[in-house]
């Protein structure tokens, strides 16, 4: 790349990284690209796939192959698929896509895999005998029906983890991928990423890999986080391009690791650090509210802070700033789906849709409904899957329209029990198994009477059917960002203007205090000490990286003396203030 013009401090490091990439790519070296955040990785994958075509065509051609781009989700695939122009000689598909497209056909081999697997065991057990079968990969849950065996996103990984194991298969691999890139990297399930490096590194097979990512950003469970091996080379890009200096310097101090430059120094910004310590009253105790403002004045907490930040010029619209909720409870009731908070016991069953039912209504049924008030009947039938081939002739649509129309209006007026029974009624669409299981386990205890005695699912989902529906669309729009709200998952790879990030407890796997007192001692922690530290750094680390300009934090949950030294250490001590709870 040509650096004779001047360059801001950001892109010097930038293309320092970008032609070590070159680098790497032209000897076939297996390597790491860490970006940390806002640093632009991106557009520095996009640099690698098209330097790859440009230079590799004529054979990729010649050789009917083609560059693999892996993503973690189907947005980053189409941001990618957007850039290199939908070149033919790249395939972009998700992990879980490019696995099935390998294995697929392999249906023998995918039956003797499963069949290992001890929750598969139980379902074949039920079933009886499935050698023979055919293999599908569907949404929905995994099921055995019609002499197939659909297969969910976690057995595609299984299966492709295993199969990786033969030598064969990786020859297959291969010849027809001669490079794959690997965005998000540390997202990549453990298991998979623990069979590439033990087989591809180990016997090399000729295949050459490329890493993006950044293991800070590492927020997802079943992520494989940072990843080592002899044979990979580490390339750091340590720009930021998205925060100004003021951000961007407190990211350093928290991550001194990775020392990011900004694109402009002298573009300062704003931070603010709200504590509640001072506040007398009796906080919440037990379990994972343990420390944390009662509800009511948590919320208190945040309106009282919304106030001071607009005296500071902040603007709450929602174009202009995000506010991130690395709590729950504080606004559940004035998002609208309180009495849905209230039900579960432990809020990942709705807030990381662990409940079956939760799942179903947000990822797929509220779906289909949002793209049938906009009339846009393809992205429906991609949701409807097999139920789509049910609309074969005129009496067909008819049906489904009759039935739409009455959901459309019962989503809004009825419960989530009249939901449920409309869809049992009409069978369009039709309520996966799992959940047809569920309401009967639900039926039958209600006939019995023996609702004290039943599980706490079932007591959950009992609990859940007398709701009004329009909680669930309420959740759906908060899980999704379509608020001035985020949850903490939503956000990773976004950025806004200015950022609130609300700090408290209510998770059962997040203690930001605890982190916060472990920062400095992390070289004495170990297994699952280390992963709730990494878990928790992992994602302060992200909230607090993606604003542009202004940076602010609330914590609900009182702070220990050692904290907020740490806190002190990456923001300065002058930033910090109390909540005046006196304020009217």
């Amino acid at each position: 790349m040509n650096t004779s013009i001047e360059l801001n401090p950001a892109e010097e490091v930038s293309v320092k990284a970008i032609n070590k990439l070159i680098e790497c790519l032209d000897s076939k070296k297996n390597f790491i690209f860490e970006a940390g955040a806002g640093a632009g990785k991106t557009y520095s994958l996009v640099i690698a796939l098209k330097h790859l075509i440009r230079e590799g065509r004529t054979s990729l051609q010649r050789n009917n192959q083609k560059i693999a781009c892996i993503s973690y989700t189907n947005i980053a695939k189409n941001e990618i698929d957007k850039k290199t122009d939908n070149d033919p000689l790249i395939y972009s598909d998700t992990i879980h896509g490019f696995c099935w497209s390998l294995i697929n056909g392999f249906h023998e081999k995918m039956i003797r895999i499963i069949k290992k697997d001890n929750k598969w065991k139980e379902r074949i057990a039920k079933f009886g005998n499935v050698d023979g079968f055919q293999v599908k990969y569907l949404t929905g849950h995994p099921k055995i029906y019609d002499n197939t065996t659909s297969l969910r996103h976690d057995d595609v990984i299984i299966v492709m983890s295993e199969m990786l194991s033969s030598k064969k298969f990786r020859k297959l691999v291969t010849a027809k991928f001669p490079v794959v890139l690997i965005d998000e990297y540390q997202d990549t399930e453990k298991i998979l990423m623990e069979s590439i490096l033990s087989n591809f590194f180990t016997e090399n097979d000729g295949l050459l890999f490329g890493f993006f990512g950044d293991s800070w950003q590492k927020i997802y469970g079943t992520g494989c986080g940072k990843v080592s091996h002899d044979s990979l080379i580490t390339i750091e890009k340590g720009a930021n391009f998205r925060s100004v200096s003021t951000i961007v310097d407190c990211l350093n101090r928290m991550r001194p690791g990775l020392t990011q430059q900004v694109k402009d120094p002298s573009n300062a910004g704003k931070i603010h650090v709200y504590q509640t310590n001072d506040w007398l009253g009796k906080r919440r105790g037990g379990g994972h509210w343990k420390g944390d403002l009662p509800q009511e004045e948590a919320h208190n907490a945040l309106e009282k802070t919304k106030e001071l930040l607009s005296g500071h010029g902040w603007d709450f619209s929602p174009d202009e700033t995000k506010i991130l909720m690395l709590t729950h409870g504080v606004l559940a009731a004035k998002q609208g789906y309180g009495n849905i908070k209230n039900i579960f016991i432990y809020p990942d069953s709705f807030t990381k849709k662990q409940d079956q039912h939760i799942e179903y209504f947000v990822d797929t049924l509220e779906p289909i409904c949002q793209f049938y008030i906009e009339k846009d009947y393809g992205n429906m039938f991609t949701c409807l899957g097999e139920d789509a081939l049910q609309i074969r002739q005129y009496s067909d649509k008819k049906k489904w329209a009759d039935s739409m129309n009455v959901l459309i209006d019962l989503r809004l007026t009825g419960t989530v029990h009249a939901v449920i029974k409309h869809l049992q009624d009409t069978q369009c669409p039709r309520l996966p198994h799992v959940i047809e299981q569920r309401e009967s386990c639900l039926n039958e205890v209600q006939l019995n009477g023996s609702m004290q005695e039943s599980s706490k699912s079932i007591k959950e989902l009992n609990e859940l059917h007398k709701v009004k529906y329009k909680e669930v669309i309420a959740l759906s729009k908060f899980l999704n960002g379509c608020t001035p709200f985020s949850t903490k998952h939503g956000v990773k790879g976004e950025q806004y203007e200015n950022v609130l990030v609300v700090v408290g407890r209510g998770w059962n796997k997040y203690n930001f205090n605890k982190m916060l007192e472990q920062y400095n001692d992390i070289d004495g922690l170990s297994g699952s000490d280390l992963e709730f530290f990494e878990r928790n750094r992992n994602l302060f680390y992200v909230a607090c990286s993606r604003p542009k300009r202004r940076l602010a934090i609330l914590f609900t949950q009182e702070i220990s003396g050692k904290a907020m030294k740490t806190l002190e250490s990456w923001f300065g001590k002058d930033n910090i203030q109390s909540v005046d709870f006196a304020l009217d």
